[in-house]
């Protein structure tokens, strides 16, 4: 499986993950729901669980994603300012590149 994670979302993540009540936890990213060929995604702060598989990202942070969901494996986390900020989960691979 595969993850990437862009570098401004990489800040963001690295303080959250940082901090002493997140000690030995990892980010996990998840399907909300899916729908026919694509799905839509969120994350949060987890602990492994036997379902995971870690995969370990080029910007130093471990992603928690469920073994064996194809709408996982190709993952994008981007962190936008503009037009709003916030975090954007994409699976280019599975042809989703945002939000419709």
């Amino acid at each position: 499986m595969n993850c990437k994670i862009s570098r401004n979302a990489a800040k963001i993540l690295l303080e959250e993950l940082n901090k002493p009540e997140n000690e030995g936890k990892k980010l996990r990213v998840y399907v909300t729901h899916s729908h026919g060929d694509h799905a839509h995604y969120g994350m949060g702060i987890d602990e492994p669980k036997e379902e995971d598989e870690i995969v370990s990202t080029d910007k130093g942070i471990d992603v928690l994603l469920k073994k064996g969901d194809p709408f996982l494996d190709g993952v994008r986390i981007d962190y936008f300012y503009v037009p709003e900020e916030g975090f954007v989960i994409t699976n280019p691979s599975q042809g989703n590149h945002g939000d419709h």
